[in-house]
C-alpha cells in the first residue's frame, strides 16, 4: 500500500524522448507527432538538460507566416517574432528548463507548473541529468486511487494521530474520492486541523465533516436541605 505524499518518481514517465541542441525544426515536429507528446526535453552530453522545446515555441512559425507584423506588434511579439525565424531546438528552446527531482511531492510539482506555466517537467536528478518527465496528466494518476485504500490511510495516519492509545471516535468513509468524517471529537477546535490533514492525503477529492463535540451529561442541582421549622 503506497502512502502519502506521492512523490515525481511515482508517477513519472520513466521512457523519454528528447532531442539535441542541433535538431532541425521538422525534426522536432516529426518527434512530436510520432511520440504524441507536448513537449521534448533538450540534451548535450550525456544527457544534461539545458532547455525545453514545446508546441507553444513551434507555432509562432505558423502563426506569422504570411503576415508583415506592424512595427508596434514586432515590439509587442518580439519573443514569438524570433522563434518564427528559428531553425534548431538550441534557437527554440526555453532555457533554462524548468525541472524538478524525482523526490519532489506531487503537489510540489503541481504548483511548479501552475507558477512557470508550464504542462511538462523534465525530472532530472542532481546533476541536472535526465531521469523522466512529468506532465499534468501524470500527477492527476493520484486521483486513481481505490476509495478503500484512501479510507485506510486516513483512519491510520490522520485520525489515528487524535487517538493516541484509545478507540477513535471518529470514522471516515470514502466514496469518489469524497471522504466523509462522522463522530465525535473531544475538542471541536481541532475539526478544521482534523479537516486540513485529511484534504492532504493524495487522491482525496473533497472532505465533507458531520463531527460534533463530545456529548456531555450535566448533573441537576441538589434539591435545596429544608431544616426544622421553629
Amino acid at each position: 500500500m503506497k502512502h502519502t505524499p506521492y512523490t515525481v518518481s511515482d508517477v513519472m514517465t520513466q521512457t523519454v524522448v528528447a532531442v539535441s541542441r542541433a535538431a532541425p525544426f521538422k525534426e522536432i515536429v516529426k518527434t512530436l507527432a510520432q511520440w504524441k507528446v507536448g513537449a521534448l526535453p533538450v540534451l548535450e552530453g550525456e544527457g544534461r538538460v539545458v532547455g525545453v522545446v514545446s508546441e507553444a515555441d513551434l507555432l509562432p512559425k505558423q502563426q506569422f507566416k504570411d503576415r508583415d507584423p506592424s512595427r508596434m506588434e514586432q515590439l509587442r511579439h518580439l519573443d514569438e517574432l524570433v522563434k518564427a525565424g528559428a531553425g534548431t531546438a538550441e534557437e527554440l528552446m526555453t532555457t533554462p528548463a524548468v525541472t524538478v527531482h524525482g523526490n519532489a511531492t506531487s503537489a510540489e510539482a503541481a504548483r511548479t507548473m501552475a507558477r512557470r506555466h508550464v504542462k511538462h517537467l523534465p525530472v532530472v536528478d542532481d546533476e541536472g541529468m535526465l531521469v523522466g518527465i512529468v506532465s499534468r496528466s501524470d500527477l492527476l494518476k493520484v486521483y486513481l486511487r481505490e476509495d478503500e485504500d484512501i479510507a485506510a490511510e486516513v483512519r491510520r495516519e490522520v485520525i489515528g494521530h487524535f487517538f493516541p492509545n484509545r478507540k477513535p471516535t471518529v470514522e471516515a468513509r470514502v466514496e469518489e474520492g469524497v471522504v466523509t468524517l462522522t463522530g465525535t471529537l473531544h475538542d471541536t477546535a481541532l475539526i478544521p486541523l482534523m479537516a486540513r490533514l485529511v484534504r492532504a492525503v493524495d487522491g482525496v477529492v473533497n472532505v465533507e465533516l458531520r463531527l460534533s463535540g463530545p456529548v456531555r451529561r450535566h448533573r441537576l442541582p441538589e434539591p435545596p436541605v429544608v431544616g426544622p421549622q421553629f
